[in-house]
């Protein structure tokens, strides 16, 4: 589809709706909703037009009107809305005199923030920021896909942009008036010193959790022996009978996974098979080896097993479960002794599990990088570390070069087609 083509799309929610915006973007946006609403409206400002199919000329729906002439629009070019009642049938006559329009079509995934990023309405970092906000479900995702879709990212690179450019600019100068053997110590140290300081910014964001983790939640394993109360525990904790309940040992035999939210922080809690050397049949024996499988992707396991039994492959927590029955065996201190029947000691875990996501996950208040982006960071700041022993100036101009296209590549400036490909096709058709 080429990108020169008018496109239109329902950039509103699920209908039915009390309202529904239609959306309209490119060369002959203009013209489109003067054939359906009669003339433009004043840039900016809504009117109230009736709605008619210029070919059959029926009316189709009286609707808000909204005129955005690019480049001063969403997506750089002319855009046209239109507000109508949100029921499915007026949608689909709007859309069906739209296609109808020579020119028009409608539009594919993420094509009107695709258009936007081509245009420079809004840089790469800032177009993954929005599909997180797309996403968000937690006050926390919310948080920090605002601060990427507003740019906080984008501005700090472009600071270090501008910094990496002005270190670039000395060592040229150096190089074009300073003999090869004539290396000015002061001078010198003044780049290394910059390159330094410019490496420990970037370090103290590689450092951070990635933005990733904060999508997919903080994987908490709940683990132990059959009847060690690990589905129990898990009921309690997302509130609702989200696995079954029984003194059978191995009624648990698959991965049960639930997403919870905790004061804003995503969980993904997960149950498992009990652990046991002996005694399971075959079917349960394959329910064990995922369990120990998912032991190995957990950030935090709950282990209700024997003390000191549990795995070694990650943060583990020892939980001291079903502590109303009068057969209680508590742990050593520093354990948690929790009963879900009686709520006892669960506050104190739900405590313990938020204390450890601060480590997981990042906060709101503080700029993250994703694993994309972090890639590219990671690779400026190779080379900064060399340039703080590099005393050939044209060997640092060299890594100054690539530190400017690894920034670049953060904002989408040296982008691929097929990396751009993926992420657009991620939003929905209106977007």
């Amino acid at each position: 589809m080429s990108g020169r083509d008018t496109i239109f799309a329902l950039s509103s929610g699920q209908l039915p709706a009390a309202i529904a915006i239609v959306r309209i973007s490119g060369s002959q946006a203009g013209a489109a909703l003067c054939g359906l609403a009669g003339s433009l409206p004043k840039p900016h400002v809504s009117s109230l037009r009736k709605i008619v199919n210029p070919i059959s000329k029926e009316l189709l729906d009286e609707a808000l009107c909204l005129w955005f002439p690019g480049p001063h629009s969403a997506t750089g070019e002319d855009i046209a809305e239109i507000h109508c009642h949100g029921g499915r049938a007026v949608v689909q006559a709007i859309e069906l005199a739209l296609a109808g329009i020579e020119g028009l079509r409608p539009a594919e995934p993420g094509e009107f923030t695709r258009r936007a990023f081509t245009n420079g309405r809004m840089d790469l970092a800032e177009a993954e920021g929005l599909s997180d906000l797309l996403f968000a479900e937690t006050e926390l995702q919310r948080k920090v896909a605002v601060r990427a879709a507003g740019g906080a990212l984008s501005r700090k690179v472009e600071s270090w942009q501008q910094s990496v450019l002005q270190l670039s600019a000395a060592v040229e100068a150096e190089l074009d008036f300073s003999d090869e053997d004539d290396v000015t110590p002061a001078h010198l140290e003044k780049v290394q010193g910059a390159a330094s300081n410019l490496s420990d910014e970037f370090l103290a964001i590689l450092n951070r959790p990635r933005a990733e983790k904060l999508r997919e939640g903080v994987r908490v394993v709940l683990g132990g022996p059959p009847n060690s109360g690990k589905s129990t525990l898990l009921n309690a904790l997302v509130e609702r009978e989200a696995a079954i309940v029984s003194n059978i040992a191995g009624t648990t035999r698959d991965v049960i996974e639930v997403p919870i939210a905790i004061a804003g922080i995503p969980f993904l809690l997960i149950d498992t098979a009990g652990v046991r050397d002996r005694g399971a049949e075959e079917i349960e024996r394959i329910g064990i080896e995922r369990a120990r499988q998912q032991f190995q992707l957990a950030d935090i396991v709950l282990w209700l097993g024997p003390e000191g039994e549990g795995p070694k492959t990650s943060e583990v927590v020892e939980v001291a479960s079903q502590r109303d029955r009068e057969d209680f065996q508590p742990k050593a201190p520093g354990s948690l002794a929790v009963s879900p029947v009686s709520g006892a000691g669960m506050a104190d875990l739900v405590d313990k599990l938020l204390k450890l996501s601060e480590n997981i996950v990042c906060r709101g208040d503080e700029l993250t990088a994703n694993k994309r982006q972090a890639e590219h960071l990671a690779q400026a700041q190779c080379h900064l570390a060399e340039i703080v022993h590099q005393s050939d100036y044209l060997i640092i101009a060299e890594h100054l070069r690539m530190i400017r296209a690894a920034l670049d590549a953060i904002t989408g400036r040296s982008g691929t087609e097929d990396m751009l490909d993926t992420l657009f096709g991620k939003f929905c058709i209106g977007k």
